[in-house]
């Protein structure tokens, strides 16, 4: 029983780590990002506004898209905080 218990709590630790989301500051905030945003396929449909990504050790920039209502929730887009150190983006997520 010790036994699978160990391996529970190795598989949930690695899950954990796995999912954590790393924050990076850069000196200098990234240039605005213009682009035309496509037709939404239907009225029960979202914008779901781009987002910077961090990759290879710099921010790169991932148009936004069409999604799905989700209930009652609205998007809230991401967006930069200047801090000490530099610029932090802050990821979209849905909310209430």
């Amino acid at each position: 029983m010790k036994k699978y218990a160990l391996y529970l709590v190795i598989i949930v630790s690695a899950i954990s780590f796995v999912s954590c989301e790393g924050s990076y500051v850069v000196t200098e905030r990234p240039a605005e990002v213009y682009y035309t945003r496509p037709v939404a396929p239907g009225a029960e449909y979202v914008w779901v506004g781009g987002d910077w990504v961090w990759i290879g050790g710099r921010y790169q920039w991932h148009e936004g898209h069409w999604d799905r209502r989700r209930g009652e929730r609205h998007w809230q887009d991401g967006h930069w905080n200047q801090g000490h150190g530099g610029w932090r983006w802050e990821r979209g997520h849905w909310r209430k």
